[in-house]
């Protein structure tokens, strides 16, 4: 009998098939000359945080291993997480905010500077998704609110009830607890958005991330994670870089593209996360020495195949899909 996970990776594989059939874009000139001329260590690359990056790099490999571009990987790689209710910092089953809704945030962005996003998603399970549809069938960047439940309508994706009965139960408890003067900033807030990174076997670099942000967040909080140049940020002629953990410090210092900056001007990307956390810390200090749980943390790729991840504070563990492989790793830390 076919188990739940494995219908889900079937029926995103099912998807996949109608977007692998057409035709892709050529790559640019630029992007040719430079897929030839790098030392190639190893392609394709996948790169994912925590440990549903495992599911998500699995995803990933496939759509790539059937014509897939690097876009689709990271589109359909991160699916898995929204689908899962078992994630519940992801999609569908994610923690709801203060007063019980469970609303989505996500962007995808591709190696010729295309992007979507949308945020404050309450009723469509897959915003990777919607967002992506922002990026190829409009003229706009980012929708909002009301606007983008609308346009996933439009889009033909379902309505979905996206509190499940244990987010639910979760949030009881919470309510039960907080004191009157309660600030959202609960010792329970997850930062475990999952960000994920692709390098396809022709030098083309994409990103995605998605989250149902911080659990018990003021109602309408957005966090990084659908900020282009914030929580996600690619350059098809550099790399890519994504972020998670707390949203606010890394909106501050504009972390994920400092991070591509670091590596176009030659850094490596360990180098280059390593020096963005740094600017992270400098700037986010007052809050950072208050919370010892205040965590953020950065994966990088760029075009060699070479990879980057680095913690704030120690546990941030991020899966990577590299040489047939796909393992779960711990990052090393700054602080």
């Amino acid at each position: 009998m076919i188990g739940r996970r494995e219908f889900l990776r079937n029926s995103l594989l099912a998807e996949v098939g109608a977007i692998i059939a057409k035709k892709f874009k050529p790559l640019w000139p630029s992007e040719v000359a430079f897929a030839k001329s790098s030392k190639q260590v190893s392609r394709p690359v996948l790169i994912s945080t925590w440990r549903q990056g495992i599911a998500a790099n699995e995803m990933g490999f496939k759509v790539l291993s059937e014509g897939g571009t690097a876009l689709d990987a990271v589109e359909f790689g991160v699916r898995t997480a929204e689908d899962d209710p078992k994630v519940m910092s992801v999609g569908y089953g994610g923690l709801p905010d203060e007063c019980g809704h469970v609303s989505l945030d996500a962007c995808i962005m591709d190696w010729n500077f295309n992007a979507g996003a949308v945020a404050f998603v309450q009723k469509c399970k897959n915003p990777v998704s919607v967002a992506r549809k922002v990026m190829e069938l409009t003229k706009h960047v980012f929708i909002v609110g009301e606007g983008a439940d609308r346009f996933a309508k439009l889009m033909g994706f379902p309505e979905v009830d996206l509190l499940t009965d244990e987010a639910r139960k979760r949030w009881l408890e919470w309510k039960r607890k907080a004191s009157p003067n309660d600030n959202w900033l609960s010792p329970e807030e997850n930062h475990d958005t999952i960000a994920m990174l692709a390098l396809d076997k022709e030098g083309r670099v994409a990103g995605a991330v998605t989250t149902s942000g911080l659990a018990w967040k003021i109602h309408g909080r957005v966090g990084d994670s659908p900020i282009i140049g914030a929580g996600l940020y690619v350059d098809g002629e550099v790399g890519a870089a994504g972020s998670t953990g707390v949203g606010e410090a890394v909106i501050r210092t504009c972390g994920s593209f400092l991070v591509v900056e670091y590596m176009r001007n030659g850094m490596h990307p360990q180098k280059a996360v390593e020096e963005t956390l740094k600017r992270v810390l400098k700037v986010n200090k007052k809050w950072i020495d208050k919370d010892p749980n205040f965590q953020v943390a950065f994966i990088a790729v760029n075009l060699k195949g070479e990879i980057g991840a680095m913690g704030l504070r120690k546990g941030f563990q991020y899966a990577l899909y590299k040489d047939g492989k796909n393992q779960f790793l711990d990052a090393p830390n700054l602080i």
